[in-house]
């Protein structure tokens, strides 16, 4: 298991995690379901770089990458670092992973 896999399942994770967060302290339905797809995509993408599929590794640089975007814009809007400005910073380093082992497979 290289540190991409590990990457995209902690990243998946905290994304779940936050859509819950993010329910609990505003009910915010937009924040549980966005949160639950994105950090299932991203398991899912950890599971199947397990399982040898190389498209995995492409599903997980993509998901991170709009996650980070998303999260970027939205911390330029409100200034408040929690919860936009650490999942920016999180997600570029994860993201930064999964390139750094993505380009070493090839």
């Amino acid at each position: 298991m290289n540190l991409g896999i590990v990457a995209a399942f902690a990243y998946g994770i905290l994304a779940i995690v936050g859509g819950v967060i993010g329910y609990i302290q505003a009910t915010s339905r937009v924040s549980l379901l966005s949160g639950s797809i994105s950090g299932l995509l991203l398991i899912l993408a950890a599971y199947f770089q397990l399982q040898g599929q190389t498209w995995g590794a492409i599903l997980a640089v993509l998901v991170t990458a709009v996650l980070v975007v998303f999260f970027a814009f939205r911390l330029a809007k409100t200034r408040k670092f929690m919860p936009a400005g650490l999942m920016t910073i999180l997600g570029m380093l994860a993201l930064a992973v999964m390139m750094n082992q993505f380009v070493a497979l090839r």
